[in-house]
């Protein structure tokens, strides 16, 4: 068994075209997407699933490995699954989707994100949460959040304000999801065939499907939290936190 990660990268972005190859600090955001991913002693391949001949040229430019793949992908998900067939993956492989657009994660996370696939034979499925320390990000659509219920595995995730906290508390606790998730080789093909659901459409959430499904997704939380590039001025931000870890 080994495990594999995966960089899906789409050329066109309605909110931001291009956005794989923006520069961030003198290199193109794929690039440090995935320098974070081969710090992660736990991978034993890093690879861009992308359906751009630019983002190939790219990636391979800086020594990375791509792998081409249709334009018709409903998810950057469904997109690796692709990939990794092409690759021959093996059903019990592990395989990791690294969001293309989260350049400065800690590789950390890939390990506490796959430790539960090498630990329990019975989990298909886990991501990531973090405890939300910003109040802006609660109502910001941007950032999913995520609720679970006692053994760790998600109830569901939203773009909304989850749980909704009817009266006074003193603690109103929300949890931010991450982008990042890990599949058994055999889970993700089944997961590729699932129709879309009504939630994962209403949200825009792949992660929705397979709950609509009836399957678990094992939600482990991380203390760091992993920044996302969603508009251009995202990048000024990025890049301010990546000068104060030099200095």
């Amino acid at each position: 068994m080994k495990t594999v990660a995966f960089i899906p990268a789409r050329y066109q972005s309605s909110r931001f075209p291009g956005k794989p190859l923006a520069q961030i600090a003198g290199k193109p955001m794929i690039q440090h997407v995935y320098e974070c991913a081969s710090a992660c002693p736990e991978l034993s391949e890093v690879c861009v699933a992308t359906d751009d001949k630019r983002i190939a040229a790219c990636v391979h430019e800086f020594g990375g490995k791509a792998v081409m793949t249709e334009k018709s992908h409903r998810s950057g998900t469904d997109r690796i699954s692709e990939a990794a067939l092409k690759m021959g993956l093996e059903k019990d492989d592990l395989i990791v989707n690294i969001q293309g657009d989260q350049p400065i994660f800690h590789p950390s996370q890939i390990s506490r994100l796959v430790a539960p696939l090498t630990e329990d034979e019975s989990i298909s499925m886990t991501t990531l949460k973090y405890k939300i320390t910003e109040e802006s990000e609660i109502r910001n659509p941007n950032h999913v959040k995520v609720v679970t219920d006692r053994h760790g595995f998600g109830l569901y995730f939203s773009r909304s304000p989850i749980p909704f906290y009817r009266g006074t508390t003193s603690s109103e606790d929300y949890y931010k999801h991450l982008g990042l998730y890990a599949f058994r080789m055999g889970f993700l093909i089944q997961f590729n065939r699932f129709s879309e659901g009504v939630l994962e459409s209403a949200e825009k959430l792949e992660q929705l499907r397979a709950l609509e499904h009836g399957f678990k997704i094992k939600v482990v939380e991380t203390p760091f939290d992993s920044i996302e590039v969603d508009v251009h001025e995202d990048i000024k931000r990025i890049e301010k936190m990546l000068c104060s870890q030099l200095h």
